[in-house]
């Protein structure tokens, strides 16, 4: 009778589960890391990886287990820096392979690289967010960049420095992984943009919420 009330207990506490919550909702450094179901094979270089990799899970598994955050670079890159020189250089592909620090974008650019060579048919793409800005450090932040892709079954999220290692999915829209990806952050989310390219400017934005956005 005991075992079976715990076991009561355990389901409903299941239920009630929500999923991680942030750490530092402001901050896109990892809260969650998730590690591989499989050993992750390590190549010696990031040509030899491509060789290798078949898949998105491939690519992820790799950045669960070697992507390390780097909080100065971050600063570096925020917008109150911009706004006072150009920017640093975004790591290469080859480089990140062979040193997987940094921030947000240059992980973005790494998966949509990668995906691009070992998947093209699952149409990888960046995904900007932007969110109400925020102030770390006296520097003002507010981008946020993921990469996307296509499956029949909808729309995958994955190479996110706030949890390196997980995918979100499957969405039937962009939209809808937005909705629910400013919940996870607890912050709110006034514009995304979906691009082929992180230098690319689009002249026609999609809407966050309500069907139009700011560029």
């Amino acid at each position: 009778m005991r075992s079976a009330a715990l076991l009561l207990a355990a389901t409903l506490l299941a239920a009630c589960a929500v999923g991680p919550v942030p750490v530092d909702p402001d901050s896109d450094a990892p809260d969650v890391r998730v590690s591989a179901q499989r050993p992750v094979p390590v190549h010696a270089s990031y040509a030899q990886a491509l060789m290798v990799w078949r898949t998105p899970e491939d690519v992820n598994d790799w950045i669960g287990a070697r992507f390390e955050y780097d909080r100065d670079r971050a600063l570096a890159l925020s917008e109150s820096q911009r706004e006072r020189g150009p920017a640093p250089a975004l790591h290469p592909p080859q480089a990140f392979y062979d040193r997987p620090v940094g921030v947000c974008v240059d992980l973005a650019r790494f998966a949509v690289d990668a995906l691009k060579q070992v998947a093209p048919d699952l149409r990888p793409r960046y995904l900007m967010i932007e969110f109400d800005p925020t102030r770390l450090q006296g520097q003002t932040l507010r981008r946020h960049w993921v990469a996307v892709y296509e499956r029949a079954d909808g729309i995958y999220v994955f190479a996110d420095s706030k949890r390196p290692g997980v995918t979100a999915g499957p969405y039937p829209s962009v939209g809808a992984f937005i909705d629910d990806y400013a919940r996870y952050r607890k912050r709110r989310i006034v514009a995304f943009r979906e691009l082929d390219d992180h230098r690319r400017k689009v002249r026609t934005p999609q809407a966050a919420t309500q069907g139009s956005m700011s560029p």
